[in-house]
């Protein structure tokens, strides 16, 4: 297994997909998954059920997982 070049707090640019060209922060890492989470890039809306915390339910925006491969670190 290669090793993981990315860190929580580094800056990376995204090189494929939907959200191409956006700069952002990476907020998690997952090495085994070979996957990371970009601020604000891959937003999904996921349904909710009402709980005690939250007793209206509805849809809360979530970042998802990008394959390593399509980010790029920037120098910052």
């Amino acid at each position: 297994m290669a090793k993981f070049n990315f860190k929580k707090g580094d800056t990376v640019e995204i090189i494929a997909g939907d959200d191409k060209g956006t700069k952002a922060t990476v907020l998690a890492v997952m090495p085994k998954a070979n996957k990371v989470i970009v601020e604000g890039c891959k937003v999904a809306k996921k349904a909710t059920k009402p709980t005690k915390e939250n007793t209206k339910g509805g849809f809360v925006s979530k970042e998802m997982p990008i394959d390593a491969s399509n980010v790029r670190k920037v120098e910052a």
